[in-house]
């Protein structure tokens, strides 16, 4: 049976843990601080401006293991625009910092409220997945869907730069009270 590891303990880490646990997975919870990683899965359920001393802690435990991306690498001191190069993502700047690993993109377009009760105004809570690795995005799917959630493959990981603009499109207009926190986007398929 596969584990999860999720670095983490925030709202997020809760949410995502809490779904793929419904499904019968094994989920783990790990401080920011370093420790043993037993999951063949590991999800950042970190803020982006938190990522690299995570990566630092954990360095080689990451080695062989699908790594999930969840963030959304916004400006938090604006909120006004991704802190990454255009022609990138947070998830392209994590692969590059964890060679060895399996980077994916994914839960960055959900809310915690969302994944817990697993709709959006009425629809499910779809999970999109980006990824180089269709054996690790199908593992991943695996789960979340077992979890009670819906995934759709979004692509390469090069798809994660329009995801995190869904991200951040998303977040802004929570934070400007234009959406509530418990709402977001809905996919009908």
């Amino acid at each position: 049976m596969t584990t999860v590891s999720i670095i983490g303990k925030g709202s997020m880490a809760n949410a995502i843990g809490g779904a793929i646990a419904s499904g019968g997975t094994t989920v783990e919870y790990l401080g920011r601080e370093g420790s043993t990683v037993d999951g063949d899965i590991v999800v950042l359920a970190v803020p982006y401006p938190e990522v690299d001393a995570v990566i630092a802690a954990y360095g080689d435990a990451l080695a062989g293991k699908i790594v999930v991306d969840i963030t959304n690498p916004l400006d938090f001191a604006t909120f006004d625009s991704l802190v990454v190069p255009a022609d990138s993502s947070a998830a392209a700047v994590i692969a590059e910092k964890l060679p060895a690993s399996t980077v994916l993109k994914a839960f960055n377009t959900t809310f915690a409220a969302t994944l817990t009760s697993k709709t959006v105004g009425g629809l499910p809570t779809t999970v999109l997945i980006a990824g180089d690795d269709d054996a690790a995005k199908k593992t991943l799917a695996e789960l979340v869907t077992a979890g009670g959630l819906r995934t759709i493959d979004a692509g390469s990981l090069k798809r994660a730069r329009e995801l995190e603009a869904i991200g951040f499109l998303q977040i802004s207009l929570a934070a400007s009270e234009s959406i509530s926190w418990t709402g977001g986007f809905g996919i009908a398929a």
